[in-house]
């Protein structure tokens, strides 16, 4: 029996340019040709450029070469599995969704707040907004909060007019606050300050 919930990637990317594109069409996984600024093409765009500014966070993390900062690469590099799942699923209209096509399930979102929980618990509380850049760590990590904000809105912005999973939604909406969360923590392991927003400074 297959215990694997999702179909492993039946691909052969031998070619990298097509052509196919240049009128500014895509295609869909289903193979229907769409425009490429048509509001699927940024939602699933959107969660890809997310997927490039996490790899970059889990890059520098990595050059931090510590034991406290291990747990934070390990949830990195499952949140872009993740990312490309999800992606995965806003490329494919709702009637050409496969049963095992991977996507966003309720369990990737209960796990994102038991490890929000888990690192805030480990924070000192906040008496105002913290600003990006206490280390480069914190400040990638901040950046790939908002890009998931922007992701989240053109999710929603899509789903006024098309089908959108709404576990695609709860995952980014909660993806954006352990985003929040991991960048606090990643500064607090590594000893840097926090900068708070002063509204007199």
């Amino acid at each position: 029996m297959d215990h694997e919930p999702f179909d492993p990637p039946r691909l052969a990317i031998n070619r990298v340019y097509t052509r196919r594109g240049d009128q500014g069409e895509t295609s869909l996984v289903g193979g229907q040709r769409v425009p490429k600024d048509g509001l699927r093409i940024d939602a699933f765009g959107s969660v890809d450029e997310l997927n490039a500014f996490v790899g970059a966070a889990r890059a520098t993390a990595a050059t931090l070469a510590t034991p406290e900062i291990a747990p934070l690469l390990t949830i990195l590099v499952r949140v872009q599995h993740q990312l490309f799942n999800l992606g995965s699923i806003l490329a494919t209209l709702p009637q050409d969704v496969h049963p095992k096509q991977a996507r966003i399930s309720e369990a990737d979102v209960a796990q994102l707040e038991t490890e929000i929980d888990r690192m805030n618990a480990e924070l000192p509380s906040l008496r105002s907004f913290v600003l990006p850049g206490g280390n480069r760590l914190d400040a990638e990590l901040h950046i790939c909060r908002t890009v998931c904000r922007r992701a989240e809105r053109a999710c929603v912005a899509l789903g006024r007019s098309e089908s959108v999973p709404p576990e695609a939604l709860r995952y980014l909406n909660r993806l954006s606050d352990a985003l929040f969360v991991w960048s606090r923590w990643a500064s607090h392991v590594t000893g840097a300050r926090e900068t708070l927003w002063e509204p007199n400074q």
